[in-house]
């Protein structure tokens, strides 16, 4: 079997895999277990394999290169036009193949081990605070019932619960106390969690010279910085900054026709969770851009007054991204506009 490309459809425990030769002849199409599939791709001749981007793709996808294959990662809304009638794991594998050929499609880049390690950090941390936030709320909400109003304020809950916990203070039930008393150390924990993974980041912040070059860009800290290290490989994946900044989701979405350009609301692709972070950088800029005098801030005020503080922060998270990969992509550093 003359193998050229291969299509994988991967999942949990069942894999699909559909291959064809240099003529487009399907040579290959079988199912395969979790424990067997190493096993069968060492068989196969060096090939193309192509691959959805989902869980565990990146593993495969760097265990399928140490044997000598050449591994794309796709999106899987790209895949998806390729799928002949019904959907299941053998259309899919089928359509994954074809995709993979394509000379126009857009494929997307494998992390790394390290890049792999970075992220987990973040989407550990991002899930503490999704947890203390829903925490806040419910105490906030229980002590409503009581007639007892906090504000929506997270630094001020922790003083008045201490108060309200006092064995003199008699707004609360023994009995309440003693479950407030359980969510105030829910919540205390979650803190010294979260306390320590942002010293992980610090560290790793000041051990990484890209992360200190991105963090000279205003808007961008320890977070941006190191979520942009996991997240971008290679500048070298993107065409120039707009290509980048367009893959983050900051630019608005086009359903243009007959030579008319019609632009709408805010793309949103790509990495929510970095553009998230970018777009709170702006904000930050935005800020403080009336206390300043320098080209970048004259410019921000002057915007944020024609448009308004979301578009103003959009504009300049969009302006990030294309700095960011222009200085990822030429190994400059960062120099304030006169």
């Amino acid at each position: 079997m003359q193998i050229t490309t291969l299509g994988i459809d991967l999942a949990k425990n069942i894999f699909q895999l559909h291959g064809i030769n240099e003529r487009g002849k399907v040579v290959l199409s079988r199912k395969v277990t979790r424990t067997k599939l190493l096993e069968v791709i060492t068989k196969l001749p060096c090939c193309l394999i192509g691959i959805e981007a989902c869980s565990s793709s990146n593993y495969w996808a760097r265990e399928f290169e140490k044997l000598g294959h050449t591994v794309r990662l796709m999106s899987a809304k790209f895949v998806k036009p390729y799928v002949k009638t019904n959907k299941n794991d053998m259309r899919d594998a089928e359509a994954i193949c074809e995709a993979v050929t394509r000379p126009t499609m857009r494929f997307v880049p494998i992390k790394t081990v390290e890049q792999e390690d970075i992220q987990g950090l973040h989407r550990s941390r991002s899930l503490l605070m999704k947890n203390r936030t829903a925490l806040i709320n419910q105490i906030r909400g229980l002590l409503g019932e009581y007639g007892l109003v906090i504000p929506k304020s997270s630094a001020r809950v922790r003083p008045i619960l201490i108060r309200l916990l006092d064995k003199q203070d008699a707004r609360l039930t023994p009995f309440a106390k003693e479950t407030f008393s359980d969510l105030y150390d829910q919540l205390v924990d979650l803190d010294q969690r979260i306390e320590k993974m942002d010293q992980r980041l610090e560290r790793l912040f000041k051990k990484h010279p890209v992360c200190q070059k991105i963090a000279a860009i205003p808007g961008v800290g320890i977070l941006t910085a190191t979520a942009i290290l996991a997240a971008v490989s290679s500048p070298q994946v993107f065409k120039n900054g707009r290509h980048m900044a367009a893959w983050l989701g900051l630019v608005p979405k086009q359903h243009s026709s007959g030579g008319k350009t019609q632009l709408g609301r805010l793309s949103k692709w790509g990495n929510r969770y970095l553009r998230t972070l970018l777009i709170h950088g702006g904000r930050a800029v935005v800020h403080h851009a009336e206390k300043k005098k320098d080209a970048q801030s004259l410019w921000t005020t002057q915007l944020r007054n024609r448009k308004g503080n979301n578009i103003a922060a959009v504009a300049v998270a969009n302006k990030n991204a294309r700095v960011i990969w222009a200085l990822l992509a030429h190994d400059d550093v960062y120099r304030k506009a006169t």
